[in-house]
């Protein structure tokens, strides 16, 4: 998968396997069932999750959803998506809606500053100062992206594996 010129944090694929989404769910749950040291595989009804564990597992690994899609010709069509942790990824929205909130409340101090004929220099300051911090968050989120690649590799390897 080439994703170094990709832009969007949460990576995506898709794949057409030629055999029916029961045959897929049980390599799935055969793997799952042999109980691998490095990672963990949860599988509940078509949706599929793989998570580094133990001494693998650090804030930025991602892990891996599979949505099995059946299709009429008797072919599993499977969504892919490649994903931080969740308390991570929690973390960075949350942080995203203070930035916003605070961008809103001191652009509507601006304004009213500025239609009460108010210095407004602070607010329009500190509205830059929000624009900066979330270009930062997005540096940020590419960066961990970015150390988390080897294992978002090594990831998609052991799911082709499977299927195979």
């Amino acid at each position: 998968m080439e994703t170094e010129n990709e832009i969007r944090l949460r990576l995506r694929f898709y794949k057409d396997v030629n055999e029916p989404i029961a045959v897929v769910k049980e390599k799935l749950q055969a793997h799952r069932d042999a109980q691998p040291q490095d990672y963990s595989v949860k599988v509940n009804d078509e949706h599929v999750w793989f998570h580094f564990k133990g001494d693998r597992k650090h804030y930025w690994s991602p892990h891996l959803h599979l949505e099995l899609e059946s299709k009429e010709d008797n072919t599993t069509h499977i969504r892919g998506l490649f994903g931080p942790d969740s308390t991570l990824w929690t973390l960075f929205v949350f942080l995203h809606f203070v930035v916003a909130g605070i961008f809103i409340i001191f652009g509507m101090i601006a304004y009213s500053n500025y239609t009460l004929k108010a210095p407004l220099m602070m607010d329009v300051i500190i509205m830059f100062i929000m624009v900066i911090v979330w270009f930062l968050l997005y540096v940020i989120a590419r960066q961990i992206r970015e150390k988390g690649h080897d294992q978002m590799n090594e990831l998609e390897q052991v799911f082709l594996k499977i299927i195979r």
